[in-house]
């Protein structure tokens, strides 16, 4: 048994400031007003309309650009992930992947809960929530190594997985989509499991593509001690 702790991973290569990105967003955008003759090849023109489109909420525009992300979360989060249906996914099939064989390692990982720190975990555990947790995803493991030796398949023995099993999932979708996903998920009513990944996330993306995320980052949460905690954290 492994426990992992909460991960993503940005597959896109993003250009320096994201400028290709927004002056791609520029190009399709300017057809509609038939102002390609302000184009101007230093990016300040696609920076300025950019803006203006995302204070205008004339985001439809963003939709000609997109970004994956892979996430290493548990099932719980990934079947949040999942309903935003402006998005492709490509997820880990707990069908298709036998965990007792030796490219696992012969063990099933689990997500460490958001509660507890990585280091809690040793030899002997003293939190009784802890110790709980633990000993539950120990069982399901030997349950699920049980099932598979007497001869069911994965998709069989899967039934006795917890929803903190690790699972990746590949999250592709634009930049309209990314927006209304960080305006859902970064908020403190979100599940704090799902905050451990979109707050970092949110604050890689400001840094790299800012002029499509700043209104995000900077008036969210408007405390902004609350804000370095969340994306610190």
């Amino acid at each position: 048994m492994k426990i992992v702790e909460p991960k993503y991973e940005i597959l896109t290569d993003i250009s320096e400031g994201g400028i290709k990105e927004l002056q791609q967003i520029e190009r399709i955008a300017r057809v509609c007003y038939k102002s390609e003759d302000k184009i101007t090849p230093d990016g300040e023109s696609a920076k300025k309309l950019v803006r203006f489109l995302v204070k205008q909420e004339h985001e439809a525009m963003l939709e000609h650009s997109q970004l994956s992300v892979l996430f290493t979360c548990d099932r719980g989060v990934a079947n949040e992930l999942v309903r935003h249906r402006i998005a492709s996914f490509a997820q880990e099939s707990t069908r298709y992947c036998n965990y007792s064989k030796e490219k696992f390692g012969g063990e099933l990982s689990f997500i460490r809960p958001y509660w507890m720190r990585y280091e809690d975990f040793g030899d002997e555990i003293e939190d009784a929530d802890g110790s709980i947790w633990y000993w539950s995803c120990q069982k399901a493991e030997d349950d699920y190594k049980d099932l598979i030796e007497n001869g069911e398949r994965p998709e069989q023995a899967r039934c006795v997985l917890p929803l903190c099993l690790k699972t990746e999932i590949v999250v592709t979708a634009n930049y309209r989509e990314w927006r209304n996903i960080f305006k859902l998920r970064t908020p403190v009513a979100a599940h704090p499991q799902m905050r451990e990944l979109m707050c970092p996330l949110l604050k890689e993306l400001q840094s790299k593509i800012p002029v499509v995320f700043d209104d995000i980052y900077m008036f969210w949460p408007k405390d902004e001690q609350t804000r370095k905690e969340s994306v610190e954290k």
